[in-house]
């Protein structure tokens, strides 16, 4: 009788300074945009949470400071996710995983180009009721948040895939699940606006914890 023996799954080495210090990108990139919305929201005139989103906040005259959080989201995602690529050379999920996670960080270059369009009473002035028909930055705003957050959906999909050749059954498990959270709180945004922050939050939050896990590995 002959015996086959299976080559190794390979798994992630331990992270590098070089890398940890990319990684931090990714880390510090949802906290980031999330601790400036809620300041900005708390004190720029007009701003509601239950009837705005954060995009929003780079309208008015105060508006450059939400725009330097995107480029500064985005420039930090993108850096997270080279990070990804060197701490999971070789191993499951190497190749995709950043590539995603880079498209993610892309994305809010573009929304930081492309703001989102003024309504429901923001900036201070604007009607109350929300608008009718998107413009054309509004759109792209708008088809940049949903290619990036389903790329980002994807890549913690991927990830999965990284944890559980490491015998990281929970990690595993809870990023196939945040992505169906993320996805219903943008279809639930329609009715209630909240919803898409909250799904926003959720998916930075993942990516913020995922990473965190990478470089402690």
């Amino acid at each position: 009788m002959t015996h086959t023996i299976s080559a190794p799954i390979a798994v992630s080495a331990p992270a590098r300074p070089a890398t940890r210090f990319l990684l931090a990108g990714a880390i510090g990139a949802g906290p980031l945009f999330l601790s400036a919305g809620l300041v900005q929201g708390l004190t720029r005139e007009g701003f509601d949470f239950t009837r705005n989103a954060l995009s929003q906040l780079s309208l008015g005259d105060l508006g450059w400071i939400q725009t330097v959080t995107f480029v500064l989201t985005g420039l930090l995602a993108i850096a997270g996710a080279v990070g990804i690529g060197q701490a999971l050379r070789n191993a499951p999920g190497g190749t995709w995983a950043p590539r995603l996670v880079g498209v993610f960080g892309a994305s809010f270059l573009l929304a930081a180009v492309f703001p989102a369009d003024p309504g429901a009473g923001f900036p201070a002035g604007t009607p109350e009721a929300p608008a009718t028909a998107l413009s054309t930055h509004g759109a792209l705003h708008m088809l940049s948040a949903m290619v990036g957050f389903l790329a980002l959906c994807l890549a913690f999909l991927v990830l999965a895939r990284h944890f559980t050749a490491g015998g990281r059954r929970g990690w595993a498990i809870a990023s196939r699940v945040v992505p169906i959270g993320v996805l219903a709180g943008f279809a639930a945004s329609s009715a209630f606006v909240p919803a898409f922050t909250l799904g926003a939050a959720l998916g930075l939050l993942w990516l913020t914890a995922v990473t965190a896990r990478l470089a402690t590995a």
